[in-house]
């Protein structure tokens, strides 16, 4: 009976490594691995938001506007508990990508913005603010570049035949993913223009 046992685990384990399944729990591993690199560039790029904002303000006539809109935006996106689940949920997904497409755009607003006022350009502290920002939406770009990747490769082996069969047995869906105008984004070369515009390749 015991080898009975032990032929029937064995013969289990190949017909589920056969079926993708190790792939399954490899991928999904991979994902979260990206996906929380994702939210610590993320993370990094709000934590550098409060001292931005505090460096300009010193400038009296600075557009309030612009201010208002980059602290409201950086509230938004840090107000969504982004959960390894949430990639298991689209419209959750697609609600944390826009806000976070927001801020990045109410950043790249404030940094034109900066650039009608000569003393911002020559203030060492906000310079400096605005490299860590560069290093900074490269990293994010990178992350998201990491994680599409590795999303593909999970949703490819969902759909392929027969591991599609083992993820309807195990319910495993196709997980949630950035948009192709990101995707496509990603493959510039992402950079703040310390001149000028913003991050371009941060999400739109």
């Amino acid at each position: 009976m015991r080898h009975f046992l032990v032929t029937l685990l064995a013969a289990l384990t190949l017909a589920l490594s056969g079926c993708g399944y190790n792939t399954f729990q490899s991928t999904d591993e991979q994902i979260k691995a990206s996906w929380s690199e994702v939210l610590n560039q993320y993370q990094r790029r709000a934590d550098l938001i409060p001292n931005i904002v505090a460096t300009v303000k010193g400038e009296a006539s600075f557009e309030q506007e612009t201010l208002i809109r980059v602290v409201e935006a950086r509230a938004r996106a840090t107000s969504i508990h982004a959960t390894p689940e949430l990639v298991n949920n689209p419209e959750a997904f697609n609600k944390f990508q826009a806000a976070q497409g927001e801020l990045s755009s109410a950043l790249s607003r404030l940094l034109v913005v900066s650039e009608n006022y000569p003393s911002l350009k020559t203030n060492q502290g906000f310079q400096e603010l605005r490299v860590q920002l560069e290093g900074t939406e490269n990293r994010i770009a990178v992350a998201r570049g990491r994680y599409v990747k590795a999303v593909q490769d999970y949703n490819a082996t969902v759909r392929t035949f027969p591991s599609n069969l083992t993820a309807m047995v195990f319910g495993y869906g196709v997980k949630a993913n950035f948009s192709v105008a990101d995707e496509k984004a990603l493959a510039l070369p992402p950079k703040v223009d310390l001149g000028g515009l913003g991050a371009s390749g941060a999400m739109k």
